[in-house]
């Protein structure tokens, strides 16, 4: 049997103190219900917390009380509680949306749970008014045309005309999921009160109506689009708040792709180039961030007369994050102008542009810059390249910020496919050879990162010639961060390119350090083989590098001696051993035991744990 609610509610927004979880067993005689009460008496706790965490089980309490109860008893009351905190009417606000329909009896009760929502959608906090709407979008789904009219339209009107702004916005994003269902009087009402919403006192609000104008015009007629809809898009385009002015341009994206090449030229356009040269900073980096998508929509005639100068000039825009997005778009615009002209507009309007923002003096312009910048290759081809983006490339390689650097290295490929592997060496790896040995250890560091995606982009060959003596003289640098960077960087060397190639080329080197006068070049070797193990063979593991570690288990350094303990430990271990099982029986144990006499504390120490692992 469910748990009993009692009706009615008290003042105080509680269920009766008869349904609790210390007398639920008792009247009902059903251990099972326990978990159920608790979540109700959690509904009127006074924690936070605890109110949060019944709300996210409501789906489970509704199903415990059945259909009928939760509709007459459970939401009623959640309908009077949104006095709540944010946090709690959010998890309700979610909560409430057509997944929960067959608890309170499936479609036909959808209106049970308007009530709620509509309280929540009226609340201050955005976040919870945003939810709310979000689960009332879906329920509109599940009505019929003739229950929309009935039940989902007039909390629509009653929301759109209500006193408070927080319920007019929540309005705005009800109306597209509405206006198609409902009859040719009620869609003339609907378009009305859209209007008016649109020409409210409020900014909030002809701010949330201008964020939906464009879902809107998607769902009236054409004939509305030309008229109702395009007289509310200039009318919001030329507010006087930039908060809805940069929203309306959203909105343009989406009736320009309503409507003909003719209707954009003579409708859309005119607005569009004052948008484009808005004093506002916000109104044009929007600009930027959908200005393929306005290229999309216009075509390429209008592209070439109105946008590229456009796009010019948002490349030189005084505001750092208007360059920034307008950078984001290069390749996409570009590989989208007409054919026939694509490479002179490059070339004369656009192409000077980017030089100056390989320049530039925020970061996050010439991040953005180099991310796109060699997607011109292809566009411009092997003699443009050659002449006019290499220098950037090389620039942009030698930047003081990192990101830059990476987003150069990380699309080398592109550029390769076009001038070829030969000439892309010779241009730009004398520069990743001068930051490699740059006096700066963070340089250094920075570039060796980088250095498996740039084997794989530069192929073994050059890498063997060019780049490998570099990537040795680092595991035996003065800085303990770059010879660590560097184990990291062998071990993913052998991964990508194999351990028999790694064994000839990166291994060797790193096996002979055991011979080092410098102590902490013997560590290297050590430190440089636990990670070894992960990327090569058993064979290889056993022939050629426990040996070594075998062998500065007689090391002078008690450091280096506890430290081949450890790495006995990763390479040996019972559980998964990395070497073969006769080796590590006579050698390795040999080793542990002589060591488990060392005059070194830290020696024994190690060397009793690594027995316990190893046998």
């Amino acid at each position: 049997p469910a748990p009993s609610l009692a009706h009615p509610y008290n003042q105080s927004h509680f269920f009766p103190a008869s349904v609790s979880a210390a007398n639920m067993t008792t009247q009902e005689g059903d251990d099972s219900l326990y978990p159920i009460a608790v979540l109700i008496d959690e509904l009127r706790n006074e924690d936070v917390q605890l109110r949060l965490n019944s709300i996210k089980k409501l789906s489970t309490i509704a199903l415990a009380l059945g259909a009928e109860r939760t509709r007459d008893e459970l939401i009623p009351f959640l309908t009077e509680t949104v006095d709540d905190e944010d946090e709690v009417l959010w998890a309700l606000a979610e909560q409430l949306n057509a997944k929960f329909l067959p608890l309170v009896g499936g479609k036909d009760y959808t209106h049970v749970l308007l009530p709620a929502l509509e309280s929540l959608a009226n609340v201050e906090e955005t976040v919870v008014r945003d939810k709310a709407v979000e689960s009332l979008r879906s329920l509109a789904a599940e009505y019929t045309n003739a229950s929309i009219e009935s039940h989902f339209v007039p909390l629509l009107k009653r929301l759109a005309t209500g006193d408070w702004f927080t319920s007019r916005t929540s309005a705005c994003g009800l109306f597209s999921v509405s206006y198609p269902h409902v009859s040719a009087q009620m869609k003339t009402d609907l378009l009305q009160l859209f209007k008016a919403l649109c020409n409210d006192d409020t900014p909030m609000v002809r701010r949330a109506a201008a964020g939906k104008l464009g879902e809107f015009a998607k769902a009236v007629e054409v004939e509305h689009v030309k008229t109702n809809m395009l007289e509310l898009y200039t009318q919001l385009a030329y507010d006087e708040q930039d908060s809805v002015r940069l929203l309306a341009v959203e909105a343009s994206v989406a009736i320009a792709s309503l409507l003909s090449r003719e209707d954009i030229e003579t409708l859309i356009m005119p607005t569009l180039r004052h948008a484009i040269q808005d004093k506002s900073w916000r109104v044009r980096y929007m600009i930027a961030d959908k200005f393929t998508q306005l290229q999309a929509a216009v075509g390429p005639d209008m592209t070439k007369i109105d946008l590229v100068p456009a796009y010019r000039d948002l490349l030189k825009d005084p505001e750092a994050e208007v360059k920034t997005a307008a950078a984001l778009k290069l390749k996409d615009f570009c590989e989208d102008l007409s054919k026939d002209t694509r490479e002179s507009v490059i070339m004369t309007m656009i192409l000077p542009c980017v030089k100056e923002l390989a320049s530039d003096a925020n970061s996050h312009v010439k991040s953005a810059l180099a991310s796109k910048i060699m997607g011109l290759s292809p566009i411009l081809g092997k003699s443009h390249t050659i002449d006019h983006l290499v220098p950037l490339f090389l620039l942009q390689l030698k930047d003081d910020c990192s990101e830059v650097r990476l987003n150069i290295i990380s699309n080398l490929e592109c550029v390769n496919q076009v001038i070829g592997i030969n000439q892309l060496a010779q241009s730009l790896l004398p520069a990743i050879v001068e930051l490699a040995e740059d006096e700066k250890w963070r340089v250094r560091l920075a570039i060796i990162e980088y250095m498996p995606l740039l084997a794989s982009q530069l192929g073994v060959e050059i890498f063997n010639e060019k780049l490998n003596p570099i990537c040795q003289s680092w595991l035996t640098d003065s800085v303990y961060a770059i010879r660590e960077a560097a184990i990291m960087n062998v071990k993913r060397l052998v991964e990508k390119f194999g351990s028999e190639w790694g064994l000839t080329t990166v291994i060797r080197p790193v096996l002979d350090l055991a011979d080092d006068q410098n102590y902490l070049h013997r560590m290297t070797t050590i430190f440089c083989i636990n990670h070894l193990v992960e990327v090569t063979s058993k064979e290889v593991t056993t022939s050629s590098l426990l040996p070594v570690v075998v062998k500065l288990a007689s090391d002078p350094v008690a450091n280096v001696r506890f430290n081949v303990c450890k790495a006995f430990i990763k390479m040996c271990n019972k559980a998964n051993p990395c070497a073969d099982p006769s080796v590590i029986s006579t050698d390795v144990k040999r080793c542990l035991d002589k060591l488990k006499g060392d005059p070194d504390a830290d020696v024994v120490y190690f060397a009793e744990e690594a027995l316990v692992a190893v046998f």
